[in-house]
């Protein structure tokens, strides 16, 4: 098991040496090969670590004395996380093969040695953070788990970070870059055994405040992506607000709060994937200039509309499955603890404007006659539609995954 688990970390950094003195003709392909072969190996970790049978492997890798500076957790979390981490960047791995062309119509551009290098070392490192956190302080492994996951008062970079090629900012956004400070936050719970409640008090207040912020942020918003951005760091505060809520004993809010990292790499990498559909097929991804795209490219139309409902938390998409425990774990804290009662009412408002107004512009660019920019629209690549469809499918049955992988 060690040693698939080193295999797998390995493995993109490889597929990096590899691809940069590739052919710049042959380096998509062995993007996606090192990408498949790093998911089977990771699929066969954990094949072997459920078959073990075990709570949880640990592989210390540099140590001082009896003393261990660092090392890898196998448990079912952590395997989880990889999952998402691995197979989504995978899918995207794929879709930047049709994707970065000169077809593109927002922002032509052949596909290089060194993009695909770096993509692979992104996975790579993002699939090490399955770190032992037990020994650090509390408090300033939620401080640094703000600024990485872009909540307030460190949240201004992130929408600023949207000028990455689109399945970058998808990957970024859903599986990686902002979601280490939320693993980072529940590796502590989990293994750090009683947490003062002071700690979860801040926690969960510094959410709320970051996610009506957030919400507020929605409204000026016309380009896509920004409008996306916004959208992440809300529902990182809800998954800030969850594991903080655990912190005062809720088993429901902890599960809750992880399951909702997995659902949310799915939709929001859907939804950001649906975004570089339409940059690439129209030339824009700002919102007022696409209307009428279920007539002209169906496909991300359906996109749009599934990773709509799925994020904003609307049955029986993952978003709901992830929502529903924060709300059934708050309500029955709020018990004990009054003052959660009016932090829960408020969760609710946010969590029915934000479906109000993802609704807005659903109805104002999916149905309807095509604007111009759409109805000159270019086909999509097969690859492209591949993975919409995949993230269409796992928008679906994700939560059934984590749930049945958490039990």
């Amino acid at each position: 098991m060690e040693n698939l688990a080193l295999t797998t970390l390995m493995l993109p950094f490889i597929g990096a040496l590899v691809v940069s003195f590739s052919p710049q003709r042959r380096a998509a392909e062995w993007g996606v090969l090192f990408a498949a072969l790093t998911t089977l190996c990771m699929l066969s970790l954990i094949s072997a670590f459920y078959q073990a049978d075990k709570v949880a492997v640990t592989l210390t890798l540099v140590n001082v004395g009896d003393v261990a500076l660092f090392g890898l957790v196998i448990d079912r979390v952590s395997t989880l996380i990889l999952f998402v981490v691995v197979f989504l960047g995978l899918l995207v791995t794929i879709y930047s093969t049709g994707y970065l062309t000169d077809k593109n119509r927002e922002h032509p551009h052949n596909g290089t040695n060194r993009y695909y290098a770096f993509l692979l070392v992104f996975i790579g490192a993002m699939s090490e953070l399955h770190g032992d956190a037990r020994y650090l302080v509390y408090g300033g492994i939620l401080f640094a788990a703000w600024g990485k996951s872009a909540q307030l008062p460190m949240q201004a970079w992130l929408p600023d970070a949207m000028e990455a090629p689109t399945p970058i900012s998808a990957y970024l956004h859903a599986a990686s870059m902002v979601k280490v400070g939320v693993y980072i936050f529940a590796r502590a719970i989990i293994d750090g055994g009683n947490i003062p409640h002071v700690i979860g008090g801040v926690g969960m207040v510094m959410a709320l405040v970051t996610i009506l912020y957030g919400f507020l942020m929605y409204l000026p918003q016309q380009d896509m992506k920004r409008l996306l951005a916004w959208s992440t760091i809300t529902q990182l505060g809800w998954m800030f607000f969850g594991l903080s809520l655990s912190i005062f004993g809720s088993r429901l809010a902890l599960e809750g709060s992880i399951a909702y990292i997995v659902n949310h790499a799915f939709a929001k990498s859907l939804f950001f994937l649906v975004a570089g559909a339409l940059s690439y097929s129209c030339g824009t991804r700002l919102l007022p200039r696409l209307r009428g795209v279920l007539h002209t490219l169906p496909l991300p139309g359906v996109g749009f509309c599934v990773a709509a409902l799925a994020i904003t938390g609307v049955p029986p998409f993952n978003g709901f499955f992830s929502k529903f425990p924060l709300f059934a774990a708050g309500f029955a804290l709020s018990v004990e603890y009054w003052i959660l009662l009016p932090a829960m009412i408020l969760l609710m408002i946010e969590s029915v404007a934000s479906f109000a107004w993802f609704i807005r512009w659903f109805g104002r660019v999916v149905p309807g006659k095509p604007s111009e920019a759409v109805a000159d629209a270019a086909p999509l690549p097969g690859s492209m539609r591949l993975v919409l469809i995949v993230l269409i499918v796992m928008s679906l049955i994700s939560s059934v995954i984590a749930a049945t992988w958490l039990q």
